[in-house]
Parts: structure tokens; C-alpha cells; sequence
């Protein structure tokens, strides 16, 4: 009960209003109701009493009809805050499109009110007078955009191909690298790497030059206008699978200027100019035996006639890394350093030691008939000057002295003496 009596005194106390802003009917009604509630008392005192339930239920009913009586009572029809179009509140109202009216007196847009009321709202109906704008009265937005107003986020091309550039690998030339020790270090053939750098000559190598290295041995090929898959397999000979597995490609469709290594695949081979014929001469071979100086001071007896027939080849186990041509007046036998330089044929030296021609530690070697021949870029000499050597022994070891790029023989045959009279021609010719 005492909770209960709480509890009501409390919704009494928010009901109440001030007592400043009270009008004066309430002020009546409320000592009215006093008054009778008193009478009420007076005239119960000798009856029984009810329930405390009941009183309560029947007092809580009592207060709410006389809250909702001073409620309307305390309200002055002429005085809110707020009102209908004929109110007097001071707030401001909404005017039709959304201006404000009523601030300070000055209606900020929309129709303003008359003395009697808003007079552009009587009789009409507010739900049906909403702006409805045209199509073409839209605000439309420039922008990659969909059709539901989807922004579209935007991408870039990749306009990169594939192809087996990025396999090539580079080499920067050392001293005394060949072309064929450059090769058998990546483990490609000789002439994959001079076709693959455009090489003219074996002796273009230099030191600091950079070279191309395919992955495979092979021809290298740039992709052009009319260049197929099927037609470079069969240009070359080769499957078209194993082309686009070589170079690691997906799409058998080749674009103009992608750069592939065709496996297995031949070029031209390096070209071996047809020497100048010579005059054969025509002196009658003297009977005493002519003299050929050497640059040691010293002077030897070659032999008047060849008769050895066909020279033999004078590195064992080396092959020619480049050929006789324009400019190159011999020949080179590649091999490992240290390998046996043997006479190519029976013969006198004539000279044996050290020249500052380019050849470095050389061997000279008359045979007889007008015939000689050199042996440069040697790593030793194992013969001296005027000794008689046999075909095929040995007078001294593969090198790179002088001005070579790597170990190699370069092997020359002369017609006539030797920087003097002579001429050099094709040792091909006579192996």
C-alpha cells in the first residue's frame, strides 16, 4: 500500500502544471474536488471499509479522470506553441516546396499566409501536390556508370607479351674466353651463340662485350607480319609444341615482334671465302738450299722440295672455331689449354720464341718447295730454331698468348717466305 500511495503521488506531482501558467477553471475544479473528496470521507466514517485493492484500483481511475479534465482545461486555444493554419504560436510552419514562413515576419519561399489562414492550402489536397519532376528535368551525372547508377571502377589494358625474351641469359666476355668455351659453359652449341649475336668473325670477341645466350641451341627469331606458328615448325623443322614449351607459352596465336628460340633449329653457316689463286713459280728450285733469316739473328737450311704429301692436323682433338677468310688468313683450332701442337708436316724451324705480330709464343716451320707454316698463341714452345722435326711432332701447347681471346691455335700456311716474298693461302687446302 505504501508503494501504492508512492506511486500515485507521484503521477499527481507530473500531472500538476505550474501554478503561474494554471487558468483559473482549474484552480475552481481542483478546490471543488477537495471539497467532495472530504464530504466523502465524512459521510464513509460509519460504514465498513473497502479492500485495499479496491481503494486503490478505484483511486488510480479517480486520478487519471481528473488529470485528463485539467489537461484540457490548462490548455488556452489562443496561446500554443504551435498550431493549425489559423494558429498564433510563434514556431515557424512549412510552406509548400519547402520554404520556411513565419521567421521574424518575412516568409523565406512558398506562398505565404493571409490574415485568416494559409489561404493556397484550403481545400487541397496535400498528398496529390508533390513535385513531380520531368525526364528531361533529371540531373544526370558524366561518369563511367551502369544503367542502375552502378559506378564502374576502371581497368587498365596489360598490353605485355608473352614471349621467350626473358629467358635469354647475358655473358660480359673475360680474357681468354672463346666463343666455343662461352657455348660449352651454358651448355649450347658454338654456333647458337654466333647466331644469336650476329657474329661475322670469330676474333669479334673482346673483352667487356656482352652476349646473348639462348636457353637451348637453337636459331633466335623475331616474330613477323606473316610468321605462323605452323610456319616457323616448318621453316625450321621443328614441332610447334616444342616451340611454345621452349619459349614457356600458352596461346599458339604469335604476335609481330615477340622473340622466340626455335629448338634445334640451323642457320647459315659461317662462310669460308674462296682464297686468291697465286702464280705458281716458275724459278727452278736452286741446288744449293736458300737461307731464311729469323728475328733471333739466326739462320737455318729448310729443305728444297716437299714431299710429305697432305698435312696433318696439328691439334689433337681441336676444332676449327673459325675458318680462313678476308682478314683472317688462317684458321682456329679450338682446345683446351695445354693440349699437344704437333708439326703438320716434316720440316726445319726457323723460328721459335716470342713475336710482338699478335701471334705471342709461335713456331716457323719451312718444309721445303716455297712451302711454310706458323703456329701462334702458343702457351710454350717445345722446339728450338734450326732443329729438324717429323711430321706430327710435338713443338709446343695450346695457349692464348699474344692477342687472343681464349685458348686456341691459330695455324697459318705461307707460299714463299714468311713476311717477306710469301702470301698466305687456305691451310684447308692442304689438310
Amino acid at each position: 500500500m505504501r508503494n501504492a500511495a508512492v506511486g500515485v503521488q507521484r503521477v499527481i506531482a507530473r500531472l500538476r502544471p505550474d501554478k503561474g501558467s494554471r487558468p483559473a477553471a482549474a484552480s475552481t475544479f481542483q478546490r471543488q474536488s477537495i471539497s467532495m473528496a472530504h464530504a466523502l470521507r465524512a459521510g464513509s466514517a460509519g460504514r465498513p471499509r473497502l479492500a485495499g485493492e479496491r481503494l486503490v484500483s478505484i483511486t488510480a481511475v479517480g486520478l487519471v479522470a481528473v488529470a485528463l479534465v485539467v489537461s484540457n482545461l490548462s490548455v488556452d486555444a489562443s496561446a500554443g506553441p504551435t498550431g493549425g493554419p489559423n494558429g498564433a504560436g510563434n514556431e515557424p510552419r512549412i510552406a509548400l516546396g519547402g520554404a520556411v514562413a513565419g521567421i521574424q515576419g518575412a516568409p523565406l519561399g512558398g506562398t505565404a499566409d493571409d490574415a485568416t489562414g494559409v489561404s493556397d492550402f484550403d481545400g487541397a489536397d496535400l498528398t496529390s501536390s508533390a513535385v513531380q519532376l520531368a525526364p528531361d528535368d533529371r540531373t544526370t551525372i558524366d561518369g563511367p556508370f551502369s544503367a542502375d547508377g552502378t559506378l564502374l571502377k576502371p581497368v587498365s589494358v596489360d598490353t605485355n607479351v608473352a614471349d621467350g625474351k626473358e629467358l635469354m641469359r647475358t655473358y660480359r666476355v673475360r680474357s681468354g674466353d672463346t666463343l666455343t668455351g662461352i657455348a660449352n659453359r651454358f651448355n649450347v652449341s658454338m654456333m647458337t651463340v654466333w647466331w644469336a649475336n650476329n657474329l661475322s668473325a670469330k676474333d669479334d670477341l673482346h673483352i667487356g662485350q656482352i652476349l646473348t645466350v639462348p636457353p637451348v641451341s637453337g636459331v633466335v627469331v623475331t616474330v613477323a607480319a606473316t610468321d605462323t606458328l605452323e610456319s616457323l615448325a616448318t621453316k625450321y623443322a621443328v614441332a610447334g609444341a616444342d616451340i611454345l614449351a621452349i619459349n614457356k607459352l600458352d596461346d599458339q596465336v604469335l604476335v609481330v615482334g615477340q622473340t622466340l628460340t626455335i629448338p634445334g633449329a640451323r642457320s647459315g653457316a659461317i662462310a669460308t671465302p674462296t682464297p686468291k689463286p697465286t702464280a705458281a713459280s716458275t724459278k727452278t728450285p736452286s741446288k744449293t738450299p736458300s737461307k731464311a733469316s729469323s728475328s733471333n739473328g739466326g739462320t737455318t737450311r729448310p729443305p728444297t722440295t716437299y714431299t710429305g704429301g697432305k698435312f696433318t692436323w696439328p691439334v689433337a682433338g681441336g676444332y676449327i672455331s673459325q675458318y680462313y677468310h678476308y682478314g683472317h688468313y688462317g684458321i682456329d683450332i679450338a682446345a683446351d689449354r695445354g693440349t699437344r701442337v704437333k708439326a703438320a708436316g716434316g720440316g726445319t724451324v726457323i723460328f721459335a720464341g716470342w713475336k710482338s705480330n699478335g701471334g705471342g709464343y709461335q713456331v716457323w716451320l719451312a718444309h721445303g718447295s716455297g712451302l711454310y707454316t706458323t703456329y701462334n698463341h702458343m702457351a710454350s714452345v717445345s722446339v728450338g730454331r734450326g732443329q729438324r722435326v717429323s711430321r706430327g711432332q710435338q713443338i709446343g701447347r695450346v695457349g692464348a698468348t699474344g692477342n687472343a681471346s681464349g685458348p686456341h691455335l691459330h695455324f697459318e700456311v705461307w707460299r714463299g717466305t714468311i713476311w717477306a716474298s710469301g702470301k698466305r693461302v687456305n691451310p684447308l687446302s692442304y689438310l
